[in-house]
């Protein structure tokens, strides 16, 4: 069988341009292959996780980076269930975030950018999340700011509160502070995600053959990375 990670990247096209996985790693200590490795775990630097070089986060964090237009971000979260999965691995001080990327889909992938941060402000990303997913993937209703502002409005959010929102300065902060992160850890394809600040997971390095011991395998790299600092 196939390993699993073929069926869950999501290889982004946009503006005309091919980006495939990319991640800048430093690996800390080396085996015969190049790659750090750590002798219980049995995980590599390198191999199921890049090591940035970036400062680790204080408290324990998993970031999500996602898209609305990527069909595997939409089973990442609703086929096979991976936030539960990176819930259940979070110490009591850790928190799971997720931040919506804008290179897929243009200026309407921008707006959704934006429209996240809303969803964040607002604390309605369950209830909007789904809604959007489908407007964008298949009912292919929401073609623009109009369609974005009407999904937060069928999720409870009236169209003032979200015109409020849109226009705020956390809003605005937040949206920029999204896309700072994805330039900062130069990401190129999604579903990405990011633990602690500094490890980066690598989704093509898993070896389950299954969707079940996918989540297993992949849950367990994030626990490992959760005690790295």
């Amino acid at each position: 069988m196939k390993k699993i990670w073929l069926v869950i990247i999501c290889a982004v096209i946009a503006a005309g341009a091919f980006f495939v996985w990319s991640n800048s790693s430093t690996p800390a200590k080396s085996d015969s292959a190049g790659s750090s490795v750590n002798v219980e775990s049995g995980f590599k630097d390198g191999k199921q996780f890049s090591t940035l070089k970036r400062n680790a986060t204080e408290a324990p964090q998993v970031l999500e980076f996602f898209s609305f237009f990527c069909p595997h971000c939409y089973d990442f979260e609703n086929v096979y269930h991976m936030s539960d999965e990176f819930k259940k691995q979070l110490p009591e001080n850790g928190k799971l975030v997720k931040y919506h990327v804008d290179f897929m889909g243009g200026e309407l992938g921008s707006q959704l950018t934006q429209a996240w941060a809303v969803a964040i402000t607002l604390g309605v990303q369950d209830k909007v999340a789904p809604l959007i997913f489908s407007g964008i993937q298949k009912t292919q209703t929401i073609r623009n700011l109009d369609g974005i502002r009407q999904a937060f409005i069928e999720a409870g959010v009236t169209g003032e509160e979200f015109d409020s929102a849109w226009n705020s300065f956390i809003v605005k902060s937040l949206t920029a502070q999204q896309r700072k992160m994805a330039a900062d850890v130069e990401l190129r394809s999604v579903p990405s995600v990011l633990v602690n600040g500094k490890y980066m997971v690598k989704n093509d390095g898993l070896e389950a053959n299954s969707v079940e011991s996918f989540i297993q395998e992949y849950g367990q790299v994030v626990k490992y990375l959760l005690g790295q600092k």
